[in-house]
């Protein structure tokens, strides 16, 4: 099997229906594959959907899906290693509920560069908001010395050539991410630590590549990405307070790898605000 689509679900039916549809649709397959999808105690009936009309979708497109419904939010890293743990795939693809594709071949190119670079260990997608103008969200990561997050590109022109070129990157984040299986295996899953969610993805990322395997960032696999739909809006969740706790996780962490590293510089980690209209 040629790659395992991992997809988390927590409420948000609409958003979860629009997004893996347009997957399970959208998307060349270049093989037999999988889709998993865990849900995490969604109560607006998410669930039933997963259960009764994901798998018709699936076996039109000539893939098989999987769901898993856990009784309650179980947190972003467990819920992905118990999809982990059910993969199949030559491949892991770790893709949000918020994400869809813009480029019909996207899995492929993403796969052609995993396979076709020397020590790549994990791969991620040009990530573009769904309205016009589309601007970039996402084109790979950078961590500045003191372990402040930079999303790169973040608002510039879709076209911007200064995005438009492959390259090794510090970080890469889960919205759509692909990770050979092998390593999973052989170095672990997302640390549950990270619980319920945010900064698990730059943490798996910065162990395999302390383990030696390179990040890339593949701007020719393009997805579609609404921002923060997946974690904004629980209530469960103080996502700010998550995001700051985490945060000090991850550069306790790693300061030894990106405090030597030459990330962005200060000034390019402030967070950009967009107009809402281009976003």
């Amino acid at each position: 099997m040629l790659d395992s689509l991992i997809v988390l679900s927590f409420n948000k039916l609409e958003v979860t229906r629009r997004c893996l549809s347009a997957l399970v649709r959208a998307s060349r397959f270049e093989g037999p594959s999988e889709l998993i999808v865990v849900d995490n105690g969604s109560t607006d009936g998410s669930g039933e959907w997963l259960e009764q009309t994901l798998p018709r979708l699936g076996r039109a497109a000539g893939i098989e899906v999987r769901v898993i419904r856990n009784p309650g939010n179980v947190g972003c890293s467990t819920a992905r290693n118990q999809g982990l743990a059910l993969a199949t795939g030559e491949s892991v693809v770790f893709v949000d509920n918020d994400v869809s594709p813009c480029t019909s071949d996207w899995l492929g190119k993403l796969r052609a560069r995993l396979a076709g670079e020397p020590g790549a260990g994990l791969v991620g997608a040009k990530m573009i908001y769904p309205a016009a103008p589309h601007r970039i969200q996402c084109a790979g990561v950078g961590i500045s010395r003191r372990g402040h997050v930079c999303f790169r590109g973040r608002g510039d022109a879709r076209d911007d050539p200064r995005w438009n070129r492959a390259e090794r990157v510090q970080c890469l984040i889960s919205a759509c991410l692909m990770v050979r299986r092998s390593l999973l295996e052989r170095h672990g899953g997302f640390d549950e630590a990270f619980n319920p969610v945010q900064f698990e993805d730059f943490d798996l990322c910065y162990r395999l590549r302390e383990a030696g395997w390179d990040a890339w960032y593949e701007p020719a696999a393009e997805m579609y990405h609404d921002e923060s739909v997946t974690t904004q809006g629980s209530p469960s969740i103080r996502n700010a307070a998550v995001v700051i706790r985490n945060g000090l996780r991850f550069q306790q962490r790693w300061r030894h790898l990106f405090g030597q590293e030459d990330g962005p510089a200060e000034a390019d980690c402030r967070w950009r605000r967009l107009p809402r209209e281009e976003a």
